[in-house]
């Protein structure tokens, strides 16, 4: 289990969900239990499995149009990905001050120091300064606000597994998002919170079910191939995230915390000062959770499937037991459930070791 092989699995790929379902809260819905046992249930049917004393935890970054199509003044085509604003690379204050951001660049020949960049539909031209990063990220200066830019003129960045000619379509463009969107600056979504429908929720409210929010953002390294066959040689890139008072206070109650995605996972994971206790703000996590990991705030998982080999996997593995998720995407594939960003969900009761107790 400490090897990346250990997590592969044959996935059809008609498996593979290319479209969201018909409604958020019409997806399957698979629930593993603590002794291992699997029920095949509907999404809407989670109002009645979690505790009536739960707090749900669910993650509120919003994802923007980060795919922006740009052409060299040569005319050679150059699609950016934007991946987040380079704080660390301000370059001043006022109206003519440049905004910089880190971004992959998809382009025939590599991309110059100080290539001028039109960006197409637009009269606005942004300017490559190098500073190539380990990821093959460049920084990119841009004249104007470049979360309305866009808003214009972005698109959607679909992962690479939904295979469309036509690329994001409006439909994406309020299915490929959730309900919580609210902060601005994820680059993929935090697809577990994609089933919740305005019926769940109030259903939800009605029974007492807490809900409260953290932040954070999605980026690259959540989603990047696993290149190392060695599981202790994985670094993740770090990713920005922000915990409330609001929701430190509901982990301090001692409350079931149900953590609605893997982001909220890692987040809260990141934050963990001690048992039932995280700290609030602003921070950064590279965190890596594999078998082994002592869980100190989340108790149930709320998640959709994931690829093989991937980093997700090996979290819900580390959460629920290896054997135990892995006979689960067995069944999960013979059974015909959907899988990846717009496809099914799983609900992850713990391995009995994989949760810290209070004197640790």
């Amino acid at each position: 289990m400490r090897r990346t092989s250990d997590y592969d699995f044959e996935l059809p790929a008609e498996s593979i969900a290319q479209t969201p379902a018909e409604r958020r809260d019409g997806s399957r819905l698979l629930c593993l239990g603590p002794d291992g046992d699997l029920a095949d249930r509907g999404f809407a049917d989670i109002v009645e499995l979690l505790p009536l004393d739960a707090v749900l935890v669910v993650n509120d970054t919003k994802v923007i149009r980060a795919r922006l199509r740009t052409q060299k003044l040569s005319g050679g085509a150059v699609e950016l990905l934007l991946l987040e604003p380079s704080a660390e690379h301000s370059l001043g204050q006022g109206a003519s001050a440049g905004v910089v951001w880190r971004c992959l660049a998809k382009a025939s020949k590599p991309i110059r120091d100080g290539c001028i960049l039109e960006v197409l539909g637009a009269d606005v031209q942004c300017k490559s300064l190098g500073s190539r990063a380990a990821d093959g990220s460049i920084l990119v200066e841009f004249p104007c606000e470049v979360f309305s830019l866009l808003e214009q003129h972005g698109e959607l960045p679909l992962p690479p597994y939904i295979d469309r000619a036509e690329g994001d379509t409006n439909a994406d463009r309020a299915r490929y998002q959730t309900l919580f969107a609210a902060e601005q600056g994820a680059v993929a979504a935090p697809t577990a919170g994609l089933h919740f429908s305005e019926e769940v929720l109030r259903a939800l409210d009605a029974r007492g079910i807490t809900r409260t929010s953290i932040t954070l953002h999605v980026g690259l390294g959540t989603f990047a191939p696993v290149r190392t066959e060695s599981l202790d040689e994985i670094a993740l890139h770090e990713e920005r995230y922000n915990i409330s008072q609001e929701c430190a206070e509901l982990v301090a109650s001692g409350r079931p915390i149900v953590a609605v995605g893997t982001t909220v996972v890692r987040a809260l994971e990141s934050a963990a000062t001690g048992r039932k206790s995280v700290r609030t703000g602003a921070g950064r996590t590279s965190i890596f959770i594999s078998p082994g990991y002592r869980f100190q705030i989340v108790d149930t998982l709320l998640t959709n499937f994931h690829l093989p080999k991937s980093t997700l996997l090996m979290l819900v593995s580390a959460f629920a037991g290896y054997q135990r998720v892995m006979a689960a995407y067995t069944h999960a594939v013979k059974a015909g459930y959907r899988f990846y960003s717009y496809g099914d969900a799983m609900l992850v009761a713990p391995d009995a070791g994989a949760i810290a107790s209070g004197d640790e």
